[in-house]
């Protein structure tokens, strides 16, 4: 017998359905050679403090800093029983061999290796490792099952974080909180973030705003504005001289451009569209997209890879077609090339996010609108970073009054490309699309031409005012170059 150990009873499920282990028992089920049971997330931890020496149990600035020499661990009171039970199946003599099938990450080994090293267990391991919660995906996975030490390293890494995470908890904690005489909490994460989010408030209640003048021409069917001046004053000086005047133009520029694809979602990307669009916070994305996992309609969601590997291109036309008519929206005919998405060196452990094949079969209108909302930005991502880029011509033209320069933009678009989809998604939704442009560089200009005169025109000042920094967002704070920096060396 093989005992498979899931994250989570839904999940232990779903495998146990595709093993063929049907029969129920307390705490695990069994049949066709497997016994399959789960974890209820983490069921080991670290112990407290005053599990090393009793006088930890009130804080000493003396005592500090606490760092065990031997760590110790702690079953979760409330997940007690289902430990017990585990513990139990690892040493039933009918299971030879153990599969840990908890999420194929970093946390979700940590959860496996502190449950079976704090049992004591010593019997084989092999991992399974999947993107996708898909009947199909599962029985390949136990097809091809890996050497459960091929994930030592993993695990050590997981075990680094936990232990660095007690240490700076709890030895800042107590050292902050007997200094100011109230409790402080200290966190790896926690602070860091908490210092980015204090300096942009100081920036915020430190900025002043500023006025600025601009003084725009009316030529008629378009617009031409001068640089920035210095004060109203000499606004207001440019507009008289102007108005009335001819306006010429002296130069014509026509650049012909495109808007790059976007990438496939990595977790943080789509929880940044999630609050951008909908709102949500992070943990809402997650909790999200994971439902999403454990109903089989998406891959796994804790990926840091926006690409696919090579062995997954034949399937991504099908894929397309598949997502594009489940959606709840009509999507304009769209081009398909897989080969914009793969890269076998940029995917580690788990590919980029993407809906799977269930989706056809699905209603999406019964999915929660949470579940719902990400769903359909996965699909839609999917269908755009396969597709077309848009092409557009950009205009500049500078024109001369009074002996000052103007300056009109314009941009026609050639070829909508992927951002038709884009879009149809967006007026689904009710908003407006999202540009990197202002809007009236979006405006096509008229025909012009270099010499052209346009006779008596209409000058008016345009008062503006300088923004503050916005404050903190889930998807704000994704986007500062600290927090990158932070990402990128594995502080979550």
């Amino acid at each position: 017998m093989k005992l498979v150990i899931a994250e989570k009873p839904s999940v232990a499920q779903s495998l146990a359905a595709v093993l063929g282990a049907k029969e129920r028992e307390q705490g695990y089920l069994q049949g066709n050679g497997y016994v399959v049971s789960w974890c209820v997330g983490h069921l080991i931890g670290l112990a407290a403090a005053d599990a090393y020496d009793a006088r930890y149990s009130n804080w000493c600035y003396e005592d500090l800093p606490i760092i065990p020499k031997v760590w110790k661990y702690a079953v979760a009171p409330d997940k007690k029983e289902q430990y017990e039970v585990l513990v139990s199946l690892m040493n039933r003599p009918d299971v030879e061999s153990l599969v840990c099938a908890t999420d194929a990450g970093r946390e979700g080994e940590l959860i496996f290796r502190l449950v079976y090293d704090h049992a004591g267990c010593q019997k084989p391991i092999e991992r399974l490792w999947i993107s996708s919660m898909e009947d199909t995906a599962i029985r390949e996975g136990f097809e091809s099952l890996r050497p459960g030490r091929d994930y030592d390293l993993l695990y050590e890494a997981a075990l680094c974080r936990a232990k660095a995470d007690w240490m700076v908890g709890i030895s800042g904690t107590r050292l902050f909180s007997t200094l100011y005489r109230k409790t402080l909490n200290i966190g790896r994460v926690m602070t860091p973030t908490l210092a980015l989010v204090v300096e942009r408030e100081a920036a915020i209640s430190n900025f002043k705003k500023e006025k600025f003048y601009t003084v725009v021409l009316d030529c008629g069917k378009f617009t031409a504005v001068s640089d920035r001046c210095e004060n109203r004053k000499a606004a207001d000086h440019l507009a008289s001289a102007c108005s009335t005047q001819a306006a010429v133009v002296k130069r014509v520029e026509r650049k012909q451009k495109s808007t790059q694809l976007p990438k496939l979602y990595d977790l943080t990307s789509l929880q940044r569209d999630g609050n951008r669009l909908f709102g949500y916070t992070a943990q809402q994305v997650l909790d999200y997209a994971q439902a999403l996992y454990e109903k089989k309609l998406l891959t796994y969601p804790r990926t840091d890879s926006n690409y696919l590997t090579e062995d997954m291109k034949d399937t991504i036309a099908g894929l397309c077609e598949l997502a594009a008519s489940a959606l709840p929206f009509a999507i304009p005919t769209f081009t398909v090339d897989a080969g914009r998405v793969i890269n076998n060196a940029k995917v580690s452990d788990h590919h980029a996010l993407l809906p799977t094949r269930q989706v056809k079969s699905t209603d999406l209108a019964a999915l929660p609108a949470g579940e719902r909302n990400i769903l359909t930005l996965v699909t839609v991502r999917l269908l755009c970073a396969v597709g077309e880029k848009q092409s557009y011509e950009d205009t500049v033209a500078v024109l001369d009054c009074g002996g000052t320069s103007f300056t009109a933009k314009g941009r026609v678009i050639t070829v909508p490309g992927f951002k038709a989809v884009e879009q149809a998604h967006l007026s689904s939704l009710k908003k407006k699309p999202e540009d990197d442009t202002k809007d009236e560089d979006a405006k096509a200009l008229p025909p012009l031409t270099e010499g052209q005169t346009f006779e008596r025109v209409k000058a008016a000042v345009k008062e503006g005012t300088t923004s503050p920094p916005k404050h903190f967002t889930d998807v704000i704070h994704f986007e500062s170059r600290q927090w990158k920096y932070s990402e990128r060396k594995g502080a979550g």
